[in-house]
């Protein structure tokens, strides 16, 4: 688990330290002040890659890079099976690149990233690792499946034209057919990841929408009867069943992978989202966030999960209200701030969790920085 991070002269800020919670953070700040930054940040140092590094297809999670001339540095420690471990990196100009321990990296569990745009990331200990020799890094395994929106759906496929993942299209299709396992976990986090109890999503059946495509396209049974091709579902359903699917298959494949390593599963998840709540409606942003931390669970009630969750939602924020605890959660807040010439700064604040009771209540606390809610007249 990621235990901290100090970040110097690197982001919005010149200084910024977070020191997380081993279950729930919950980051929140307007637009533009670096949440996005923040879990990119949090993605390379449990991975040693940059998403776009990897998939340059994607337009976000690009490279860091200090102010200036300022020397810019990255200090982060996890929780590892046995201990804590630390680690500091500096950018070094001519390299364009960052310093770090070579080897492979100490996190040992899986590290999921849904991007705000629909992309995915995953770092597997049983299939994106590498090791040392004579003192350098040597990449035996593809460093991470950095996926692009299209790709999600559609399939990724490595340098070499070989499959790395088929898609949600034709996984989910094969997986239906087969009635399996992971037919079954796909069903249960759908149906957990509805909308409410009385808006469950279900799973329909296996379709065709064009004579010129010859996939069989899964659709889901909305609650008024009808089943519509998941191509042709909203965005925020198309959203939900691509968290549940990736979930799936991320550790479908760990599964199969520890599997031929003759190696233990992991018994480690760190999960990234950004925008938690995008495309969602009302009634589904107040669900979503305690329901994610439900399904997670189903995989291994063994499982240690630490979630970093980015959002703009007043009503995420107050869904979290029963689940918050101040020993294993944080709630950390970017915003303005005055600094002693007047000028305005971004700074991350640690603020203690204070149930608000509503979201109207959190649209008027440091989260939203709302002095007056508006109404119409």
């Amino acid at each position: 688990m990621l235990k901290h991070l100090k970040l110097s002269n690197v982001g919005p800020s010149n200084e910024m330290t977070l020191e997380l919670g081993a279950r729930l953070n919950l980051l929140t700040g307007d637009n533009g002040l670096g949440k996005s930054f923040l879990l990119d940040i949090a993605w390379w140092a449990m991975t040693r890659k940059w998403p776009a590094e990897i998939n340059p297809k994607l337009n976000s999670g690009r490279m860091a890079l200090p102010h200036g001339t300022a020397e810019g540095r990255i200090a982060f420690s996890f929780e590892g099976k046995i201990r804590t471990e630390s680690y500091e990196s500096v950018f070094v100009p001519r390299e364009q690149a960052w310093t770090g321990r070579a080897g492979r990296p100490s996190n040992p569990g899986l590290v999921i990233y849904a991007m705000a745009d629909g992309s995915f990331a995953l770092w597997d200990p049983a299939r994106n690792y590498w090791r040392t020799r004579e003192g350098m890094d040597v990449q035996d395994r593809v460093p991470a499946y950095v996926l692009d929106p299209q790709e999600v759906w559609d399939g990724l496929s490595a340098a070499n034209g070989r499959p790395i993942c088929d898609g949600l299209i034709r996984d989910w299709a094969r997986w239906q057919l087969e009635d399996g396992p992971a037919f079954q976990m796909l069903s249960n986090l759908v149906r957990s990841l509805s909308p409410s109890g009385k808006e469950q999503l279900q799973i329909g059946s296996l379709t065709r929408i064009s004579l010129d495509d010859v996939r069989d396209i899964p659709s889901i049974k909305m609650p008024y009867g009808q089943e519509v091709p998941i191509l042709h579902a909203s965005a925020g359903i198309r959203r939900i069943v691509a968290l549940a699917y990736f979930i799936v298959w991320a550790w479908e494949e760990h599964r199969r992978a520890a599997e031929i390593l003759r190696e233990p599963m992991t018994d480690q998840l760190v999960f990234l989202i950004d925008e938690i709540e995008a495309h969602l409606h009302p009634t589904w942003q107040r669900s979503i966030l305690p329901a994610l931390l439900a399904v997670v669970s189903q995989l291994d009630p063994l499982l240690s999960v630490q979630m970093i969750v980015a959002t703009h939602s007043p009503l995420v924020m107050a869904s979290a209200e029963p689940l918050f605890s101040a020993e294993s959660d944080a709630w950390l807040d970017l915003d303005f701030v005055a600094n002693a010439g007047g000028e305005a700064q971004v700074q991350l604040t640690q603020r203690t969790f204070l149930r608000k009771g509503d979201a109207t209540s959190w649209l008027t606390s440091d989260a939203f920085d709302m002095e007056v809610v508006a109404r119409s007249i």
